[in-house]
């Protein structure tokens, strides 16, 4: 088993604002830089490969971060919102209402119109992680990182999740040779 890292970039102008960002190449905002600044990975981190999502908001994460030659991978990209990105997902909710409250029940099915289920996000980067070949710091985003705890969790993605996820942290888990991941400790710093 090896051991991965994953960090979520740092925060845009539209994650401020509370807007659905998914494969929309948002660059970080100045307070997303000078978050990431403030970062200091865990120990173990030192000697792992970086590798990172290829959106600019993740590659400069990975720069800022000391890692500016990490390699981009594109099975880590976020997960696409399609139609919905650049929107708040409150103002989604209270237009679909129901239609929206049944979609997000059916959890791993769950999709965004025009984009992609989390199901679909964990089946890529399921055949990411079974290529592994040394522990690895992936700076990626919220609904990769999620696909794989939920995996690793037992969690099926509807109602809370089993631990609140801290996005500035470093979430550390194992994975086995076939790419199933584990949880190895959450909200590392």
């Amino acid at each position: 088993m090896l051991l991965l890292a994953m960090l979520r970039h740092g925060d845009t102008a539209w994650s401020a604002e509370g807007r659905i960002q998914g494969r929309s190449d948002v660059p970080l905002s100045d307070a997303g830089r000078l978050g990431v600044q403030g970062v200091r990975l865990p120990k173990l981190c030192a000697e792992m490969r970086s590798i990172t999502s290829p959106l600019a908001r993740c590659v400069e994460t990975a720069a800022l971060l000391g890692a500016p030659q990490a390699v981009r991978e594109p099975r880590i990209v976020e997960m696409s919102w399609g139609d919905w990105e650049g929107r708040r997902l409150a103002d989604i909710r209270a237009e679909l209402g129901s239609a929206m409250a049944k979609n997000e029940a059916r959890g791993w099915d769950f999709r965004p119109e025009g984009g992609e289920s989390p199901r679909e996000v964990l089946a890529r980067v399921r055949s990411w992680l079974a290529e592994l070949s040394a522990p690895t710091l992936a700076i990626t985003h919220r609904g990769v990182i999620r696909a794989i705890y939920a995996t690793a969790a037992g969690w099926d993605l509807r109602g809370k999740p089993p631990a609140k996820l801290d996005w500035t942290a470093v979430q550390l888990f194992r994975v086995a040779d076939d790419g199933t991941p584990a949880i190895e400790r959450l909200n590392l710093r």
